[in-house]
């Protein structure tokens, strides 16, 4: 279960004695209040015999008497994640590799692509894989026909697995918090094409990627994981881009895995992570 509200005295109390009357034992339990927006978020595994149905029923009223967003699901639920990719394999490789040594409990019923680069590799590891070119003219096609294969196929979680098309404004509003990217820089920072080339030129000591959710801001979503690596006058260019494609497999793995497992809890701009 997670819970986020506005800020009082009791709230613990009050939820941990609601899941008491229904029998429930506390596995695990995180909070966090945050002084900025007055905001409480709580999330908080728990072992119970009685329905999902009985539980919400003795959770309605504390919901509403705490003006709360609650979201409750079985822990063992598998989410079911779109990937989209364009020519760069190394994050979706990651992913499938990931999925399939179990490290990444979710269901993946599609690949789609702009490109066939990746449709191999889909095969290889037995994902159906699907290519929508996308082009000035056939772009609003597109997006239509990924917003039918996430409504037909019950998909949870869309993720741009260094997907180069940006997405339009509608398509944004409708995956909002449902919708992974990875930026192949650490945000703020390098903007546009060739980010590790710009880093380079600039003679940077550490260069980074930032996973965040997509919105109708271009890179500006808030953020779930970012890392670094620290790097040298002596690297190359290309040698950067290796450096970088390392961190952006193990950051978008995280913040795919901290999102599935219900660990990341939006407030406005910004992010909660109970890692």
């Amino acid at each position: 279960m997670t819970l986020s509200c506005p800020d009082r005295p009791g709230i613990v109390n009050k939820v941990t004695g609601a899941l008491l009357e229904v029998g429930a034992n506390i596995l695990e339990s995180a909070q966090f209040g945050d002084p900025d927006t007055a905001t409480f978020t709580l999330r908080t595994v728990f072992d119970c015999d009685a329905s999902e149905d009985s539980i919400s029923t003795v959770l309605d009223p504390i919901v509403a008497h705490l003006s709360a967003q609650v979201r409750l699901r079985p822990a063992d639920y598998r989410p079911r994640v779109l990937i989209m990719v364009s020519r760069y394999e190394h994050c979706l490789l990651d992913l499938l590799y990931r999925h399939q040594n179990g490290e990444l409990a979710i269901e993946i019923p599609l690949i789609v692509s702009n490109h066939t680069v990746a449709a191999p590799m889909a095969a290889h590891y037995g994902i159906p894989f699907e290519h929508v070119p996308v082009t000035p003219e056939s772009k609003a096609e597109a997006e239509r026909i990924l917003m039918r294969r996430v409504e037909d196929l019950g998909i949870d979680l869309v993720v741009l697995a260094r997907y180069m098309q940006v997405l339009s404004p509608e398509v944004c509003a409708a995956l909002e918090g449902k919708a992974i990217n990875i930026h192949h820089s650490f945000l703020p920072g390098f903007k546009g094409p060739r980010p590790y080339h710009q880093a380079h030129e600039r003679g940077v000591k550490m260069i980074g990627a930032t996973a965040h959710y997509v919105n109708t801001d271009l890179d500006e979503g808030p953020i779930i994981e970012q890392d670094v690596a620290r790097v040298t006058h002596a690297l190359s260019a290309e040698d950067m881009v290796r450096v970088g494609r390392d961190v952006e497999r193990m950051v978008l793995s995280r913040a795919v895995r901290y999102h599935t497992e219900e660990r990341v809890i939006l407030i406005g701009d910004k992010t909660v992570v109970f890692s």
